[in-house]
């Protein structure tokens, strides 16, 4: 099929979101070698403000918001977002027109030393700006010291490498595997242990919903099964209410034609948690997502993430920072 026509994509300008681009642009190419892509990079919220833990920003959107706005003005025609940044409720106008396959949606761990976290010392120190992996990983491991640690991924990865950072940090699997950062990985973490965020390991590529044209161009880049599975977190996420911001994990897996969802929402020091599990037809996606989350919420979900709202929220909530001086 032959495209004769040109597409501005939006992005972040971390070398992950450019990486992420440029794959998305590659792809649309090879598919139409006519097409004319142009990059655009879009500084976010998250991007501008890196002093200040995740949790503190208090806004769903930070990574995305502004990218938003340049799509509904005209300012670009596409825009390409980590899809854990997307929150579920987007702005009129605009729609998803395609889901990447997704890569591996687990989290790994990096130590400077290789240390595994069953091998790491007491007290010894993890980065992470996430308070859910910060809760599951105090709920395995209570003894260790979380502290937070912002920045782009290549940032992070060096402050584990420098004098007197933390010992090790938790990041996405699948920013490893883009930036071709696999060796760097120490272990990666079994979802038992640590369930990813809705829609972690996915790119999605936002357009304007009634641009039908451009809308058949990205048709080429839509993966069926990751959007069945995604579908079933965003709609767990949307139920529970929580966030990006929030310890609530899900992952949801197509196997042998059926789609499996598991999930948990977790008290901020790992304590407590109410974790599930619900199988069901991949067609039925969204339905499977609404239900496990009413599910855990009859069995005190809504209790833990309400705390977690207090605390985060009351100001009184602190947590060690170890804060990027790079911004990108």
């Amino acid at each position: 099929m032959t495209i004769n026509a040109s597409l501005r994509i939006g992005t972040r300008g971390s070398l992950l979101a450019l990486r992420q681009t440029a794959q998305v642009r590659g792809a649309l190419i090879r598919a139409h070698p006519d097409l004319c892509v142009e990059i655009c990079i879009i500084k976010t919220t998250g991007d501008r403000v890196q002093n200040t833990p995740l949790p503190e920003l208090g806004t769903q959107g930070i990574f995305t918001k502004e990218i938003e706005t340049a799509l509904l003005n005209g300012e670009i025609d596409v825009a390409v977002h980590s899809l854990k940044d997307l929150p579920t409720q987007m702005p009129s106008g605009l729609a998803v027109h395609a889901i990447c396959e997704r890569v591996c949606p687990l989290d790994a761990l990096i130590t400077r030393d290789g240390v595994t976290l069953r091998e790491m010392q007491p007290h010894s120190t993890i980065g992470t700006g996430s308070v859910r992996r910060r809760a599951q990983l105090l709920r395995h491991r209570p003894d260790l010291t979380l502290v937070d640690l912002r920045g782009n991924l290549d940032t992070r990865l060096k402050k584990v490498d420098s004098p007197g950072a933390p010992d090790g940090a938790i990041l996405a699997c699948a920013g490893l595997h883009r930036m071709g950062l696999e060796p760097r990985i120490t272990e990666v973490f079994d979802s038992r242990i640590m369930l990813p965020a809705p829609g972690q390991g996915a790119v999605a590529v936002q357009g304007r919903a009634q641009d039908e044209k451009t809308a058949g161009i990205l048709s080429i880049l839509e993966c069926r099964k990751t959007r069945a599975a995604i579908t079933a977190e965003r709609a767990l996420m949307q139920r529970l209410g929580g966030g990006c911001h929030v310890p609530l994990g899900c992952l949801g897996q197509i196997e042998n034609g059926g789609l499996t969802l598991e999930a948990g929402v977790f008290s901020l020091d790992g304590t407590a948690a109410v974790r599930m599990c619900l199988s069901g037809d991949p067609d039925q996606a969204k339905g499977i997502g609404i239900r496990l989350a009413e599910q855990m919420l009859a069995e005190g979900a809504e209790e833990i993430l309400d705390a977690c709202d207090r605390t985060l929220h009351s100001g009184t909530w602190q947590t060690p920072s170890i804060h990027s001086e790079e911004r990108s």
